[in-house]
């Protein structure tokens, strides 16, 4: 259960990062390069995805 959790997280920060990097016109292609909304929006997906492994990781710890 702690592998999915992970990969989601991996996975929160990959889209974040994506969405980031769309939202400020570096990656073209979609509607959503070059909108302020997904570069704002990305960096939040992206904490989240690394808060969500930080405690994932933590949490294991504290259980033993």
């Amino acid at each position: 259960m702690r592998g999915l959790g992970l990969a989601g997280a991996g996975l929160m920060v990959a889209i974040g990062a994506l969405w980031t990097l769309q939202g400020l016109g570096y990656l073209g292609g979609s509607s959503m390069s070059g909108e302020r909304t997904w570069a704002t929006i990305g960096p939040l997906v992206a904490g989240l995805g690394v808060a969500l492994a930080f405690v994932i990781v933590q949490g294991r710890g504290r259980r033993r």
